[in-house]
């Protein structure tokens, strides 16, 4: 059971992302949005520690190098495209970002699954950071929203804080998929020809 503790947190995201949604979106209970940011939380939290669990045990295994991205990717990207249909963030940063990040997710996937590890850098996990920065920060002026605090919630929209939050994520995002690219170039040569 212990061996496969890192998948199932990793498969705990997949099962969180509709649940948290459904909050987020659909549902009309009171407090619905501070359900879903519960919810949101619980699913970073096991982010944070799968992919450490199974390093620090020597518990990775094939499905979970494919998993834990795919599970990543279905969490944050569900957050971005429900603020749209929100209408709290813009269409076009949230396709740039899907864009990027679904490239690089799936040439790491390949690369995982033929031996080759592709080059991070800190970068990398600064693009990770601002993004779940800028989903907590629309989640809690959502919930403000949601809880009539009309004076601190407006606070968001006379600065425009959460679109410039956005458009740095946006940029920092991009960025780094050409940084992948960059430093990986050697190694994704190898993968194209590789027999």
């Amino acid at each position: 059971m212990q061996k496969h503790i890192p998948n199932l947190l990793s498969f705990s995201r997949v099962i969180f992302t509709p649940i948290f949604l459904y909050f987020l979106l659909f549902s009309e209970y009171t407090h619905a949005k501070l359900i879903s940011v519960i919810i949101f939380s619980i699913a970073s939290i096991t982010d944070a520690f799968d992919g450490k669990i199974a390093r620090k045990y020597g518990l990775e295994t094939r499905l979970g190098i494919f998993l834990d991205p795919l599970a990543d990717k279905f969490l944050v990207l569900s957050a971005f495209f429900s603020f749209v249909f929100l209408g709290d963030v813009h269409f076009w940063m949230v396709i740039l970002i899907s864009f990027r990040d679904i490239i690089i997710t799936i040439l790491r996937m390949i690369m995982e699954a033929k031996g080759i590890t592709m080059i991070t850098s800190k970068v990398g996990k600064l693009k990770t950071v601002l993004q779940i920065i800028i989903i907590n920060i629309v989640l809690f002026y959502i919930l403000l929203k949601s809880y009539g605090f009309t004076y601190y919630s407006e606070i968001f929209v006379k600065y425009n804080i959460i679109y410039i939050m956005m458009l740095i994520t946006t940029l920092v995002t991009i960025y780094t998929g050409f940084h992948y690219f960059y430093y990986n170039h050697k190694k994704l040569k190898t993968l194209l020809f590789q027999k």
